[in-house]
């Protein structure tokens, strides 16, 4: 390699800055790093849960141009099409890059193609424009449930969504939306998902949690329901269940948002990569940390820790260690907002190999496995939704530096005192 490497980092998502912005805090100037994205700003996508119920995207936007150029950063405004993995180089719409490494953080995207009518008649929460629609039904609830007109809403997960929580959030919230405007009483709230248990990736403590919640908020769930088509007025599952609805909200199935002809993938384009670094197997110099890559579940926490690993990986080569001093180890964190209270849950999870049932909790770290619920969680959200957007604002990465560590110091002292 180079005196300075070159790094190519094909994403601006939570991986891709996380990868750039721990490279410079470690390396400073010993690398060259640049940043292609096809698009000028960064979403704090997992706070769009709240545009349903009036938040302004553009507060969830932080435009890339600063923290870059403070950092020292290339950003090339383009989109990644492919790789020339011989040549070394990163094919884009507008050119090609040639790099030393190269980080594949283009995230997933939706395809809800996939289930025949999804795309027609339901509504889906992924992007920012989905969720102003979803606004204008939320509006369509509240007069229906306040005029005492009953009305279903159907909530929907089909097979291969990598990630449900976010529309667990939504379900919740919805329901104490509802109650706090007076109209809750006549509409009926159903949930069918396709998975074995409830937020099925994070075990049976968060099942038991979400199974309490609809039972105290009535709302009717269903599990295991494979759904096979959507109708104007109906939905239809395998098991020849049939789900009559008036509102439609669904989380699609997962796809690659980039397909990498010539590099090595699972059959939705998720690139295959080594468990510890996030390496593509069998192809030097290319990583592939956060959603891009084939860890089971698509999720930011744990995007940021494989961006970590990636980028340690990345230094030891660059110092010329024999090993990196951080490995990916997939401990999930996460907080489900509800309006009312939310749910913490630190999760410690293992690749099964199993396709209906891709992780699990890691046996032996039941000690580490912790669920709460109250209140004061909302207090836990709203300081993750401020650290992280003033950090990404500076150029700084996520898991580094005394902010991190005093929020890190404050998370665990909320988690051994309001979860277990």
């Amino acid at each position: 390699m180079a005196t300075n490497p070159r790094v190519v980092i094909a994403g601006g998502g939570f991986a891709g800055l996380e990868t750039a912005f721990l490279l410079h805090h470690r390396l400073h100037g010993d690398v060259d790093i640049t940043i292609v994205s096809d698009s000028d700003h960064f979403l704090f996508r997992p706070n769009t849960i709240y545009i349903p119920f009036g938040l302004d995207p553009a507060e969830l936007e932080i435009p890339l141009d600063q923290p870059t150029r403070r950092q020292q950063i290339t950003l090339v405004q383009d989109r990644a099409v492919g790789v020339d993995h011989v040549g070394h180089a990163l094919e884009m719409e507008r050119g090609r890059l040639h790099y030393d490494k190269l980080v594949i953080a283009t995230g997933a995207g939706m395809r809800p193609e996939e289930v025949p009518g999804l795309a027609d008649y339901g509504m889906t929460i992924w992007t920012p424009e989905a969720m102003l629609e979803l606004r204008q039904a939320v509006g369509r609830i509240v007069e229906r449930g306040k005029a005492g007109t009953p009305t279903t809403v159907l909530f929907l997960v089909p097979p291969n969504n990598k990630c449900s929580g976010p529309l667990y959030e939504i379900v919740f919230m919805l329901e104490t939306h509802l109650r706090r405007n007076g109209a809750r009483s006549p509409i009926h709230i159903v949930w069918a998902t396709s998975e074995h248990n409830y937020i099925q990736a994070f075990g049976p403590k968060i099942h038991d949690v979400v199974t309490k919640e609809f039972a105290e908020r009535g709302i009717e769930g269903h599990l295991e329901h494979n759904v096979t088509e959507v109708t104007a007025q109906q939905v239809r599952f395998e098991n020849g269940t049939v789900i009559d609805y008036d509102e439609l909200i669904s989380f699609p199935p997962y796809i690659a948002a980039v397909q990498y002809e010539g590099l090595p993938s699972d059959d939705r384009g998720f690139l295959t990569t080594d468990p510890d670094t996030r390496a593509v197997e069998g192809v030097a110099d290319v990583y592939a940390p956060g959603d891009a890559g084939d860890f089971p579940v698509k999720q930011a926490f744990l995007a940021f820790l494989q961006a970590d690993a990636t980028a340690e990986a990345i230094v030891a080569e660059v110092r010329g260690k024999e090993h990196p001093r951080v490995t990916f180890d997939p401990v999930s964190m996460c907080v489900m907002e509800q309006f009312d209270k939310a749910t913490f849950a630190q999760v410690p999870l293992r690749v099964t190999g199993v396709p209906d049932r891709p992780v699990e909790v890691r046996p032996g770290a039941e000690d580490d496995y912790k669920v709460g619920v109250a209140p004061i969680w909302r207090l836990g959200k709203k300081m993750l939704g401020v650290y992280l957007p003033m950090r990404f604002r500076a150029g700084e990465p996520f898991h580094a530096g005394a902010a991190w560590q005093m929020m890190d110091v404050g998370l665990k002292a909320m988690s051994g005192v309001l979860a277990d």
